[in-house]
């Protein structure tokens, strides 16, 4: 996973602009984040959900305030991959996903944190991580 400032999939590969930050803000800017999953061979062939959330630095879910209230920053898709025929058998099967976003209206200087699970697992190292910039200091 990686952030970016956008991202796009074309023919299997991600195109990715402004990528590799950790910092942003602190007002707020649309961002990406580009995907790579290793699926299995034995995965391959069967479909797959995908989500990701964003979470602040104590691991409580991000809300945002919507037309219907406040909720969590979340996306969520599904993915299905074949078994290319020109692979060794056994190989992962690579996906490339890329996520966009409006801008957040995220706190400044403030932890965050993108968690992914697919089929309702998730591991310590899905996760992306990144800070807001503090405002500024007032010019006296």
């Amino acid at each position: 996973m990686m952030l970016c400032d956008s991202a796009q999939v074309a023919d299997g590969k991600l195109y990715v602009l402004g990528g590799g930050w950790s910092m942003t803000g602190p007002d707020p800017v649309p961002s990406a984040i580009a995907l790579k999953i290793d699926v299995g061979w034995h995965e391959a062939e069967s479909a797959h959900h995908w989500e990701l959330y964003l979470e602040d630095a104590d691991g409580g879910p991000v809300l945002v305030p919507t037309p219907d209230g406040e909720h969590p920053v979340e996306v969520r898709g599904e993915f299905t991959v074949g078994r290319p025929t020109d692979v060794p058998e056994g190989s992962p099967v690579d996906v490339a996903l890329a996520v966009n976003l409006g801008p957040l209206p995220l706190a400044p200087g403030t932890r965050y944190t993108w968690r992914m699970a697919i089929d309702g697992d998730s591991h310590p190292d899905w996760v992306l991580a990144f800070t807001t910039r503090p405002l500024p200091e007032p010019q006296v």
